[in-house]
């Protein structure tokens, strides 16, 4: 999950922001401390020809210098993460090779769910996507706030319980990236990871057709046992059954999950006992 390793053009703009933004910090950062270490050499007990100025209170010059430089920085900072946003807006479609591929993720507890509407499949912690295509991403929670990110392609982006977020990414190379929840959401939070499987375009529909063949029923009854509290080990596929699904979760028709709760008594009676306080 090397963030400046990036592996399409979204990672690689994310990259250059982080990379120019320290360098222009360094700009403030540097200069102190060679300043802070002259001073202490130059006006050190040993050495007389420093001159003792107990009457000194104002240098235009140094003025100059200790407010020109922060708003110089300042102002390239501004301008790098102003341009950088508009740029990388994650909803701004990303061009690529081949037809898009829409993705549609759900964050349950403690899993991600992701359904490709026009393939008719679901996947659980796992993405497969070919590369050079662009992929169009919208995402949704059915439980408490959380955050998609694969910090190799780029833009951490939330999901919220009755809202759509969209993001727009592309893959540059064939492999496998990491993908996590970057938003504490639980006890399982640690374990909302999931795998982004880079394929070319070729094996990508062979994918598809075995993931449809070996895939079990995905509809509203199957989804809500899915939505029960747990972490996942496997990886499984579904056949998509019902191709509003998504829909029915963002606008809340299939009713929400509480969020984590506290499963221990232990824990249930200390919490009874903060709410009668």
């Amino acid at each position: 999950m090397n963030i400046l390793a990036p592996q399409g053009p979204v990672g690689v703009g994310n990259a250059t922001i982080l990379i120019d933004s320290v360098v222009i910090m360094l700009a403030i950062v540097v200069p102190t401390i060679v300043a802070i270490l002259a001073f202490a050499f130059w006006f050190r007990h040993s050495n007389t020809r420093a001159n003792y100025r107990p009457d000194f209170t104002y240098s235009g010059r140094v003025e100059m210098v200790v407010w020109g430089i922060p708003t110089l920085t300042i102002i390239l900072l501004g301008g790098v993460t102003w341009i950088g946003s508009h740029q990388l807006d994650p909803a701004k479609p990303v061009e690529g090779t081949g037809s898009p591929v829409r993705i549609q993720a759900v964050s349950l507890d403690w899993k991600w769910l992701f359904i490709y509407p026009d393939q008719r499949i679901a996947t659980i912690n796992t993405l497969t996507v070919p590369i050079g295509a662009p992929l169009q991403i919208e995402l949704t929670s059915a439980s408490v706030m959380n955050a998609f990110f694969v910090p190799q392609l780029g833009s951490m982006i939330y999901s919220m319980n009755g809202m759509v977020s969209h993001l727009n990414l592309r893959a540059d190379r064939i492999g496998t990236l990491q993908g996590l929840s970057s938003h504490f959401s639980g006890d399982g939070f640690p374990d909302m990871k999931f795998d982004v499987n880079v394929v070319s375009p070729i094996e990508f529909p062979d994918w598809v057709a075995q993931a449809a063949k070996n895939g079990t029923e995905l509809n509203a009854d199957t989804y809500k046992k899915l939505m029960a509290q747990s972490t996942e080990s496997g990886k499984p596929t579904f056949r998509l059954t019902d191709p509003r699904l998504f829909e029915a979760i963002s606008t809340l028709k299939i009713p929400p999950q509480p969020g984590p709760k506290l499963f221990t008594e232990a824990a249930q009676t200390h919490q009874g006992t903060q709410d009668a306080r």
